[in-house]
């Protein structure tokens, strides 16, 4: 499945983008607020590629490679995942790489997925979690039509904060 926009196509990833996966996932600048372990080399994102479409298959998320129209390589993803019990809430996650920051290419991104998540998956609630100091990311999700969730924490990662949205 697909989704697009004016200017970006979200597609799944598969075995062809491991370059594009290592480039986006171990860039500094994208993991400057990111606790996680960085692909070392292309076995390793080969091995987070394989992983992602393991839980695609199995519904546990929706994970698309982001690129330009007129582009095959990847730019950056998005994702929804971490999906409650029932189904209601997920958390949306997403990374581009730095020379693609302030164009509006991830809102572009985040709005047809959030769009996507309420639509077609029957979501209730999306939430997103960034560092306190991740000032690019705290403005696309209020812009997006996030709210900042005072009294939410992401457990395990106290310098994070919680924004969210709701259907309708």
């Amino acid at each position: 499945m697909k989704l697009e926009t004016e200017r970006l196509i979200l597609k799944p990833i598969n075995e062809t983008h491991v370059e594009n996966i290592l480039k986006i996932r171990s860039n500094e600048i994208t993991n400057k607020y990111v606790v996680r372990n960085t692909p070392k080399n292309n076995f390793d994102a080969l091995q987070f590629i394989l992983m992602i479409k393991e839980r695609t298959k199995n519904n546990e998320s929706f994970y698309f490679g982001i690129s330009l129209r007129n582009q095959q390589n990847l730019i950056g993803t998005i994702c929804l995942y971490n999906f409650t019990e029932d189904r209601k809430t997920a958390e949306v996650g997403y990374e581009l790489l730095p020379e693609f920051h302030h164009q509006g290419l991830m809102s572009e991104a985040l709005k047809v997925v959030v769009d996507f998540g309420f639509t077609d998956v029957h979501l209730q609630e999306i939430v997103a979690m960034t560092n306190k100091f991740n000032e690019n990311s705290k403005g696309l999700l209020l812009k997006s039509g996030f709210a900042l969730e005072d009294v939410r924490e992401d457990e395990g990662f106290p310098d994070n904060l919680v924004f969210s949205i709701r259907q309708g």
